[in-house]
Formats: C-alpha cells, sequence, structure tokens
C-alpha cells in the first residue's frame, strides 16, 4: 500500500478519506451554502481553481500526488465514488435547499453535503489536470479526445458555481395591472428589471362530464374504476351503469334561477356562468325514472346534481382545463415593449429571463383574473450548453476517426 505505482487500492483508500472528512464537517459545520459563491465570489473562485489546476500540473513532477490525480487509475477511483453518492442521491428524496437537511448526514440534500462536495471536486480536478497533461503539446490527434474532456469539465465546473447565480422567482399578476415584483422561495419579495401587464388570461377546458357517486361517502363509481360520460357536441345520450341518460338541453353559458319549488338553469353570458344540462335517468332495471339539471357550478354558482335514488347521484365534476395562456405586454429597463402570449411549456425569453405560465385562480376556474408565472434566470446556462456542444462535436469527431483508421485497416 502506497508503494510507487500507486493503483486502484490508493483511489479507494482517498475517496474513503474524503468521504470520511465530508462526514465530520457535514455533521459540525452543517451543510455548504451555495449562495455564499453568488457572483462575484464564483468568479474569483473559479480563477482561483484554474490556477491551481496549472500549478499542480506545472508541479507533477515534483509531487508524486499531482502526478498521479492525471493517470487513469485515479480517474477511474473519483468517478466510482461520485458515481456511488449519485446512485444513494437516486434512492433517498432529496429536499429543497429552502428546507432543512432531513438527516445529519446530509443525504436528502446531496449536492449541498460536505461527502458529495468533496468527491466531486476530486473527480473535477482529476478531469483538468488530465485535460492538461493531454493537452500539452497539442496534437491533431487528440482533438476528440480534448473535446470530449474540455466539454465535459466546462458543463461539470459551470453548472456548479453558476448555480449560486440561478434566480426562480414567482410572479402574481391581476389582468390590467402591471406587476414589476416576484416572490422567491424563501417569500422574500424582489424587485426585476422588468415588468409585466396581464392582458387577458384564457382557458380552453375539456368537454365536461357525467359521473355517478355514492350518496353517502361522496366516491365516485365503481369505487376501482369509476367511469364517466364525455358531453362532448352533439353527444345526446349515453349509459352510466344500470343508468341509461338522455340529454334534453344543454346550456354552454348558464345561471341558476331559482323559482318557488323549482330550480332551472338559463342563458347567462357574463363572468361566473356554468354549463348546465337537464337530463332524463332511467334504471334499465327498475325502471325508476328520474329528471332534472346536473351543473358543474363555477366560482359564482353552485354546482347542482341530480338524485336518482338512495343510493346514488348524478353529478358533473369541474372542468379540467385544456390549455391555458396570457397576454402579456413585458416593459423592460431598456424601455422596450413586448407583447407575447405565454402558455405552459412555451416560455417567453427577454433579456436573460424566461417567463413560464405556472399558474392561475384555481378557485374562479375559467374565469380567472389573476395569473401566476415562473421567472427563470440563469446567466451561466450558455457556458454549460457551450460545454456540452464541444463533447458532441468530440463524439463526432471521435466516430469519424474511428471510421477513418477502420477503412485504413481494410485497405
Amino acid at each position: 500500500m502506497w508503494s510507487k505505482p500507486w493503483s486502484y487500492k490508493e483511489g479507494l483508500l482517498i475517496g474513503m478519506g474524503l468521504l470520511v472528512t465530508g462526514f465530520l464537517l457535514q455533521v459540525t459545520v452543517g451543510a455548504i451554502n451555495w449562495n455564499l459563491f453568488a457572483y462575484p465570489v464564483n468568479v474569483i473562485v473559479l480563477i482561483v481553481y484554474i490556477i491551481g489546476l496549472a500549478c499542480m500540473h506545472l508541479l507533477r513532477k515534483r509531487v508524486y500526488l499531482f502526478g498521479w490525480l492525471s493517470h487513469y487509475s485515479a480517474a477511474v477511483s473519483s468517478l466510482a465514488w461520485v458515481t456511488l453518492l449519485t446512485v444513494v442521491m437516486g434512492l433517498i428524496r432529496q429536499v429543497s435547499s429552502s428546507n432543512s437537511p432531513g438527516d445529519i448526514l446530509g443525504f436528502s440534500r446531496m449536492i449541498s453535503s460536505w461527502p458529495f462536495v468533496l468527491l466531486y471536486f476530486w473527480m473535477v480536478t482529476v478531469l483538468g489536470l488530465t485535460i492538461l497533461r493531454a493537452g500539452f503539446p497539442l496534437k491533431v490527434s487528440k482533438l476528440s479526445f480534448l473535446l470530449n474532456h474540455i466539454g465535459l469539465f466546462i458543463a461539470l465546473i459551470t453548472a456548479t458555481l453558476g448555480n449560486a447565480d440561478l434566480q426562480r422567482l414567482k410572479m402574481t399578476t391581476q389582468m390590467g395591472n402591471t406587476e414589476w415584483r416576484a416572490s422567491d422561495e424563501q417569500g422574500q419579495l424582489v424587485e426585476l428589471p422588468l415588468a409585466i401587464e396581464l392582458k387577458d388570461f384564457t382557458i380552453d377546458e375539456y368537454p365536461p362530464k357525467l359521473m355517478l357517486i355514492d350518496n353517502e361517502t361522496g366516491s365516485a363509481l365503481p369505487e376501482k374504476s369509476p367511469v364517466h360520460l364525455l358531453l362532448e357536441e352533439n353527444v345526446t345520450d349515453g349509459a352510466l351503469q344500470d343508468w341509461q341518460l338522455t340529454i334534453l338541453q344543454s346550456i354552454p353559458m348558464a345561471a341558476s334561477v331559482t323559482t318557488e319549488d323549482t330550480l332551472k338553469f338559463t342563458d347567462f353570458h357574463s363572468m361566473g356562468a356554468t354549463y348546465a344540462v337537464y337530463l332524463k335517468a332511467v334504471n334499465q332495471k327498475t325502471q325508476l325514472t328520474r329528471e332534472g339539471w346536473v351543473s358543474c357550478g363555477s366560482f359564482l354558482l353552485p354546482y347542482k346534481a341530480l338524485r336518482l335514488d338512495s343510493l346514488t347521484s348524478l353529478v358533473m365534476p369541474e372542468r379540467e382545463p385544456q390549455r391555458f395562456a396570457s397576454d402579456v405586454k413585458v416593459y423592460t429597463q431598456a424601455g422596450t415593449i413586448t407583447e407575447a402570449t405565454i402558455e405552459v411549456n412555451r416560455p417567453l425569453e427577454l433579456e436573460g429571463w424566461k417567463i413560464y405560465q405556472l399558474s392561475y385562480d384555481e378557485s374562479k376556474g375559467r374565469w380567472s383574473d389573476i395569473s401566476v408565472f415562473e421567472l427563470v434566470r440563469d446567466p451561466w446556462l450558455p457556458a454549460v450548453y457551450t460545454g456540452i456542444v464541444m463533447m458532441m462535436v468530440g463524439a463526432i469527431c471521435l466516430f469519424v476517426n474511428a471510421q477513418k483508421k477502420k477503412e485504413e485497416e481494410t485497405v
């Protein structure tokens, strides 16, 4: 052990030493606070780290450890340890950085735990020293190798150090108003260099549906696999279990009107309108017949169910949103005004920000006058993408070189 040249045994012990050191730091000083590495600290750390790698490379012949770190046994050892903790991270539920870890060793916040960070730092250092060893002197034959490894190094180091500059905010806007403030994960208000005016909010809903429920428990029937009748356009009849349903009247925009002894629905083309149907239900076994209105209701109007017998009622659940979008006008400090429609999975990208449609006032449904956006800004993301593109180009070069070598051997 520790006799030169070092191999996997020494790599195993180094990894174990870093793991134990990490656990001790985790218990004594707690998890790493990545917010401390926000700009410009992360840039300074990156510069110092690159200089440190260069010094280690220059001293590799004097200090045996530095030379061994660019050896394949060090690369395999570090990768194995990081892979092991990554598997553990996948098996244990991770909590957000705003919550305290559920365990003293930090397994529930792995990316902020000292054991993972120390082993990750070892792996990236091995990668950096390997690049320096292979890159000098520079040869065309090593181009694919360097592109792959430099791209991976850039992606890993910038994704890690840039995490502190990632902003993920939530903004709540109201129709006709302009908002320039958003809240972070801790609920603190943040003033932004842009403002959003909500011009309009629209929801496309799936067609309404009818279901049977148990009068006592309120659960949908059958309990294990509930069925429903979808009221698509031109649907006039259908069946739910033993009940044959006939739609006699449909009102897409309706309001309930109460008389002395009945409740009926009429056309109501205004905010708060609901969907209502008048139908006849006939039990195919007992020939029991029921007629009446059924409605899903809205934030303004109550729902209406039809009691079929002592055990069963016919109801219309709240309609489910199919698509919702916001028409907005975005103002920036530079004086630009951008009009756009923001939908789910179709964000607006503007001046380094991505604005996502997040939610709305679900209590009002389609009549919501509130729209909630998620604003994300990651200034280091272009660097991460650059690293990924370099790896892709390196993979293509590797494939081309392999094909050429195969052709030369065939000739």
